[in-house]
């Protein structure tokens, strides 16, 4: 059976999701969403693309229900 590769928090993410006010927000998602958003982040090949990434999930953080552009209703905010 294979295994997900851990993907570590990088720094910057991290300040970024404490800047936002969303580290709660990240760290309340299954172990799944946040290995996988730390994975399509450290994958991008440019600073931009990175960036870009980044305030995707912060965004997608605030508002809840939503988890790679795609409905997550466990973590939608009324």
């Amino acid at each position: 059976m294979a295994r997900r590769a851990i993907n570590p928090m990088p720094p910057d993410v991290e300040q970024e999701l404490r800047d936002h006010a969303v580290m709660a927000d990240y760290e309340a998602r299954p172990h799944y969403q946040r290995n996988d958003y730390l994975g399509w982040i450290a994958r991008a090949k440019r600073p931009e693309t990175r960036a870009k990434r980044i305030q995707q999930m912060v965004d997608e953080l605030r508002v809840g229900g939503l988890y790679m552009k795609m409905d997550h209703a466990p973590s939608r905010k009324d």
